[in-house]
């Protein structure tokens, strides 16, 4: 981990195009900005976190999809059963 010290309204600048500035410094916590393209995510740690655990939450609702079922609401007759078939 990289630490930096800067005053307010100091910046740093990552991968050329994004800047992070430090807007107000309080007792218990900073204010910072944050300038970056449309197409980088910045989310708060704990949002990240958040996502993460409802991701695997959900990947694990849908591990145990039976694949035939699957294809015959989906109207796909090739990963059918024939009735024959054991």
């Amino acid at each position: 981990m990289l630490i930096l010290t800067r005053k307010v309204g100091e910046s740093i600048v990552i991968a050329n195009d994004i800047i992070v500035k430090v807007l107000e410094t309080g007792k218990n916590s900073i204010r910072i900005g944050i300038d970056a393209p449309r197409e980088i995510s910045i989310l708060r740690q704990e949002v990240f976190d958040a996502i993460q655990k409802e991701n695997i939450l959900s990947s694990r609702k849908t591990d145990n999809i039976d694949i035939a079922k699957a294809a015959r609401l989906i109207g796909n007759k090739g990963f059918e059963k024939k009735e024959n078939e054991d």
